[in-house]
């Protein structure tokens, strides 16, 4: 959107909230813009403030945001109400959770209290799951995600062509981690459940950017949590965290293995498909949308995937591509 459209769009939600608000007194600041088209507003009224989402029609579905926060709502996760919609204009009146992210607030010290509250959420929602009720995390789904890294990271990003023994490499790998993803407990996924999207308020945490949500492997969402693209931590630390969800989720009945050194690697093999998926994600977000800050991320996430491919013998031959493709990405030049 150009800024002509998105002024006009500004003023559009203005009117919309005049209404809604039933001509009560209000300013609008800009409380964030994520990664698709989607902008959201504070909305500053006498006693308190809401949120008001700007999600253009002609990009953005405001109808499962709606749905989704109903179901994870009532599966007992802190997410925001919806107070008024206009799916047909793309605009949505919301409760507001804040605007301190678990991002700002994780340390070594407030870590362990902030990483079982998401815990405690993540077991609630999972506990609420069905099959049929969200899309499943199914195979096209998990390809169509891990391309990305291909088409944008390896093509676009690094300019690198692949010969066909190294096509065949990253085939065999997103087959290896298929089978894997797909074998494993499924449930209801949020997707991006990690510290940006999680806040931190009177009921830990409130729980934003749900509108992705699928049902698919339980280990998911614990890759979000806890290989976060935005903030690292030792590796004791995430086995940690790791082992104590897994008691509880075992207690409660969740369908996760019975050895915990099953389930680390049920969590490693889906860490990989995301990493190599945020790869892709994030030279697409700088290539084709201009958002150049993720660029700063991308080390993170491709150690992490390193680190992955380091431990299990499947995944070596991946990790001899990635040696590659960091020769290539420093005759490239780029620093992030």
């Amino acid at each position: 959107m150009n800024n002509i459209d998105t002024d006009n769009r500004q003023l559009a939600l203005s009117s919309w909230l005049k209404i809604t608000l039933q001509h009560s007194e209000f300013t609008l600041t800009t409380a964030s813009a994520d990664a698709s088209f989607r902008r959201y507003f504070r909305v500053h009224l006498a006693d308190k403030t809401l949120i008001a989402m700007d999600a253009p029609p002609s990009h953005e579905n405001c109808e499962p945001f709606v749905r989704i926060a109903k179901l994870f709502g009532d599966a007992g996760m802190h997410v925001p109400e919806v107070i008024a919609q206009d799916l047909t204009e793309g605009f949505l009146l919301l409760s507001d959770l804040g605007d301190v992210t678990y991002l700002s607030q994780l340390n070594e010290t407030t870590a362990p209290a902030l990483y079982h509250d998401a815990n405690v959420a993540l077991i609630k929602l999972q506990l609420a799951s069905k099959p049929g009720v969200l899309p499943d995390y199914d195979e096209a789904l998990l390809t169509r995600e891990m391309q990305l890294f291909p088409d944008w990271y390896i093509t676009k990003h690094l300019n690198a062509t692949l010969d066909d023994k190294q096509q065949q490499v990253l085939q065999n790998t997103f087959a290896l981690l298929n089978k894997n993803i797909l074998s494993q407990g499924q449930v209801y996924v949020h997707r991006d459940y990690h510290s940006r999207n999680l806040m931190l308020c009177h009921d830990n945490p409130g729980v934003l950017d749900f509108q992705d949500a699928v049902f698919g492997a339980i280990t998911y969402d614990l890759v979000s949590l806890l290989r976060d693209a935005y903030i690292s931590w030792d590796e004791e630390k995430i086995i940690d965290w790791l082992v104590r969800y897994w008691q509880s989720a075992r207690k409660q009945g969740l369908p996760v293995p019975a050895d915990f050194s099953e389930f680390y690697r049920d969590f490693e093999y889906t860490g990989a498909q995301r990493h190599i998926k945020i790869l892709g994600i994030f030279a697409r977000l700088y290539h084709r949308d201009g958002k150049e800050g993720y660029l700063k991320d991308m080390p993170l996430v491709m150690h992490y995937l390193h680190k992955v491919c380091e431990r299990y013998i499947e995944l070596k031959p991946l990790l001899r591509l990635l040696d590659v493709l960091e020769n290539k990405q420093a005759q490239v030049g780029y620093t992030f």
